[in-house]
């Protein structure tokens, strides 16, 4: 029922609209998949009721990605096409999109009533305009023919996206009226009646607020907002971050990042730089779908050069107790945080190697340790703050 549901969507009116085609590409066409003209049918069936179409889901896609090697990525992890516009366009792409605009524009010459029941819901779309209710219709046939002869785009609402993954539980049938479309929509699982429900009353406002609406992301019903769960899946004082498994661009494995931290802070608190480099490591950790393993060195050097200090010259520095950025280094350096100080800053501030902590390692210079570091394959991230 994969494909039932998909035309769902499709007659819900403005159900993919921009959450599924702009800013996204479709696959190129295929020899088997031309483009038809609107008013012709890719099935035997009546042009004004199409009953319990029952053919076949094909699955979700997640937005695979491909990488240097033209593989595909696990869903949701790179750049796929749709994702940053980077695939190609087909002949229909333009007449599409021109559609979704003039529906949108003309949101408010459109009514829709909704009837919830307890296995899903009823929903009738029209206009009074002959020109907006001939849009309607076309746009539910476009994306019926898209959906079932091109295979289906990962869409960004994560509410059209659960959709998406229930397809197959789910029971249509649209009926094509004077003035629109009429849908039924039902499910026998209690999770998907309440998807369905929502995905409605997500339509009804694309009806009653255009553009607005459209630029929203829905979330799913009964979920828990990852916000949150902050955890601290590597550093447990420092750095607490959030996971996103299903987001883009999950943490690499083999990454390696130079972090390049110059910003001061008060003599008294932990520098928000040195803190940042734990929520790093937190978050290639436990921040993705799975933790990733990174190489992560520091340059500490200009207004950080002092927070490596031990306590003893840290104190004599600046007369405080102790060094409130140490604890958060060396939980830095027991997670294999390579940290290197800047010996031309360290003497341009009156002191010596023997000043710094026992885990940091005094380098030339900030400058050496940046270049041989980034030659080395690592990623340059300036901390200035």
């Amino acid at each position: 029922m994969g494909i039932v549901l998909k035309k769902t969507l499709a007659s819900g009116l403005m159900g993919l609209l921009f959450m599924g085609l702009q800013g996204r590409e479709l696959p190129a066409q295929t020899a088997d998949a031309q483009v038809l003209p609107p008013d012709s049918k890719s099935e035997n069936a009546s042009p004004d009721l199409l009953a319990q179409r029952g053919r076949g889901g094909r699955g979700f896609q997640g937005g695979r990605g491909q990488h240097a090697e033209n593989q595909a990525m696990p869903p949701g992890r790179g750049m796929g096409p749709g994702r940053g516009g980077m695939g190609g366009h087909d002949e229909r792409h333009q007449a599409d999109h021109d559609v979704f605009q003039y529906l949108l524009t003309n949101h408010e010459k459109i009514r829709r009533q909704v009837e919830e029941r307890p296995d899903g819901v009823l929903t009738l779309t029209e206009s009074d305009d002959p020109e907006v209710a001939a849009k309607i219709q076309e746009h539910v046939h476009w994306m019926d023919y898209r959906i079932e002869k091109i295979q289906p785009i990962r869409m960004r609402d994560p509410l059209f996206a659960e959709l998406f993954r229930s397809a197959e539980k789910i029971e249509m049938t649209v009926e094509k009226t004077e003035k629109g479309v009429r849908v039924v929509e039902t499910s026998k699982d209690p999770r998907v009646v309440k998807l369905i429900q929502a995905h409605a009353k997500v339509v009804s406002g694309f009806v009653e607020r255009g553009f607005q609406e459209a630029m929203k992301n829905h979330p799913v019903p009964d979920s828990q907002a990852a916000s949150a769960r902050p955890s601290n899946p590597r550093i447990e004082k420092f750095g607490s971050v959030v996971q996103f498994p299903e987001a883009y661009q999950q943490p690499r494995k083999g990454s390696r990042i130079v972090v390049d931290v110059t910003g001061s802070a008060e003599a008294d608190v932990l520098n928000a730089s040195v803190e940042k480099v734990a929520r790093y490591v937190n978050i290639y950790a436990g921040a993705g779908n799975e933790p990733a393993d990174v190489e992560i060195a520091i340059v500490l050097h200009g207004g950080a050069t002092l927070t490596c200090l031990n306590d003893d010259a840290y104190a004599e520095e600046f007369g405080v107790a102790k060094n409130p950025n140490l604890e958060c280094l060396h939980e830095l350096h027991e997670q294999g945080v390579a940290i290197f100080v800047c010996g031309q800053s360290l003497a341009g501030k009156g002191k010596a190697a023997e000043d710094v902590a026992v885990f940091v390692d005094v380098a030339v210079s900030a400058l050496t340790s940046l270049v041989n570091l980034q030659q080395d394959g690592y990623v340059y991230i300036p901390l200035s703050k």
